[in-house]
């Protein structure tokens, strides 16, 4: 007869303990529990009724998605996926399908990412100037909001936003390491004296607000193009857009968007708004501007011809996305091998460390897409998609607009787009919408998902990447200010972009069209 020992059952109790403490890591135990009740109350619901089981699944991967911060989504959200695929929510078949349509955003995320990584250095040393050039504190704000807003429009805002950290970062560590010592920790302010500590406060200010502008101005620029986000090019893509015709049909909506963006960026720099508008400390300058001279003055050779390659390398860069010489993925491939060949890069461990940062949310990215299959699978979407669209076709531009919009800014505006590009492609498919709607509609899904998700860091991935980088903590930038600082541009872009939408997207497209710029569409669909 076998007998549970106090042994067996401190032995089986620890072994409990372990598998608690290891699921989901360091997530709050409320929020592990929350999980593990999704995972076994899914099948039961499933069985009751399908549909509702999917709506339930919807809901759980957004709540994975805004608790990002706790626990990033590619965990919990990844079970929720394996398990609807388990238990027939969709098959495995269909998963790899919504994969193969959208290889090309994959690509993007794999390649570009870490091509950028290897002419980073260029990168830091453009910020680096400007910053220690421009004195106006304005003047210094827009620039830095423009910059990033040009570069994330053929770079990945992950890469553009990662840039500006690095630099942030290392000026808040010259100056911390001049007045705290050479070898304090930069979390470590014991050290510093009162009247530093002020000029400190001060500097931590100055950077929270350009990091709060660059982060703005990755989502008025990546707007601009089909390579600006990764939903661009899932809409691009399905729509059958190159480059220069997806550029060209959202400039309606861009253009205003951009220049209402400056003059924010102008309006709270001038007037203070929320924490906008510190300059930057005249001791802090006088700290940075030495030590730049200092590293100026030891450049070798190698250097500036790596700083020169890396230059030609993205301006190859800029012309093969502007005329489509190849899928945008594979010209990022192109740029890891130019521009490590050209920098002295060779070994595979080097190599390897540029894909650190893309390859987490290439892994996200496919388990959107698992969810997108459950969707489809079970006709989530259907009613709504057809409510929308017996409304009157005006009606359709702003309906989608905020439907987008509301729910980028409180899930991601990738797992939004794909939801909804991949809805009104298969109303096209089956002739419940015209190909000149469809369009105006892949407009209005692309412009409601990168504009009002700005208003929380969960909307946007460079808004949640500045969040959790090691500058957040430096410069006091937590989520509740990011927030705050959000609010003056969450409001003027997106009722910029609502108003742009509604009435001039409509109005300018015929105009491109009259122009011969873009080509007439088939009114009416036949099968």
């Amino acid at each position: 007869m076998n007998t549970v020992t106090p042994a067996n059952q401190s032995t089986f109790g620890a072994v409990i303990d372990a598998l608690r403490t290891n699921f989901l890591g360091d997530a709050p135990s409320w929020y592990k529990r929350i999980i593990i009740l999704f995972l076994i109350a899914n099948p039961f619901i499933y069985m009751c009724s399908p549909v509702i089981s999917g709506w339930c699944l919807v809901a759980e991967f957004i709540l994975t998605l805004a608790m990002a911060l706790k626990c990033y989504p590619l965990l919990p959200g990844g079970l929720l996926a394996i398990e609807a695929v388990a238990i027939g929510m969709t098959s495995a078949h269909e998963v790899k399908a919504e994969i193969y349509h959208n290889l090309e955003v994959i690509l993007l995320l794999m390649f570009m990412v870490a091509g950028i990584h290897f002419i980073r250095e260029l990168l830091v040393s453009i910020f680096t100037k400007i910053l220690l050039r421009v004195r106006s504190k304005i003047l210094l704000s827009v620039i830095f909001c423009v910059l990033a807003s040009f570069l994330s429009a053929f770079l990945d805002a992950l890469t553009v936003l990662a840039v500006i950290i690095t630099v942030c970062t290392g000026f808040y560590g010259i100056y911390h390491r001049a007045v705290a010592g050479a070898k304090t920790q930069m979390n470590d302010n014991s050290g510093i004296t009162a009247e530093d500590r002020v000029d400190l406060d001060n500097f931590r200010a100055f950077l929270r607000s350009l990091l709060m502008h660059s982060a703005v101005g990755t989502a008025l620029g990546g707007i601009f193009t089909i390579v600006g986000e990764p939903q661009n090019l899932i809409i691009g893509d399905t729509a059958g857009w190159h480059f220069t015709e997806f550029a060209l049909r959202v400039s309606p909506i861009s253009v205003p968007v951009f220049i209402a963006g400056i003059l924010t960026c102008i309006f709270v720099e001038k007037f203070k708004i929320i924490g906008f508008g510190q300059p930057l400390p005249e001791k802090v300058y006088q700290i940075l501007e030495q030590n730049y001279l200092k590293n100026l003055n030891g450049l070798t050779m190698r250097t500036k011809v790596s700083l020169v390659c890396q230059a030609i390398v993205a301006l190859w860069l800029i012309v093969g996305l502007a005329f489509h010489l190849a899928a945008v993925g594979l010209i990022g491939l192109t740029v890891i091998i130019l521009a490590t060949t050209a920098t002295g890069v060779n070994s595979e461990s080097e190599i390897g460390k540029a894909f650190t940062e893309s390859l987490p949310f290439t892994s996200l990215l496919c388990v959107f897409l698992s969810i997108v299959a459950v969707i489809d699978h079970l006709g989530l979407f259907d009613p709504i998609i057809k409510w929308v669209l017996s409304v009157d076709k005006a009606a359709q531009l702003p309906l989608f607009y905020v439907a987008n919009g509301i729910l980028s800014a409180v899930s991601d505006n990738v797992f939004v787009a794909s939801v909804y590009i991949s809805q009104i492609n298969n109303a096209l498919q089956s002739c419940h919408l015209d190909r000149e709607q469809f369009d105006m509609l892949a407009i209005a899904i692309n412009s409601g998902t990168n504009l009002p998700s700005v208003a929380t860091p969960n909307g946007q991935a460079a808004f949640l990447f500045l969040l959790t980088s090691a500058i957040a903590p430096l410069v006091r930038l937590s989520y509740g200010r990011m927030f705050l600082m959000a609010i003056p541009y969450t409001i003027v872009l997106s009722v910029v972009g609502f108003v742009c939408t509604w009435f001039v997207l409509p109005a300018m497209t015929d105009v491109f069209i009259d122009l011969g710029w873009l080509s007439e569409v088939q009114k009416v669909c036949t099968k």
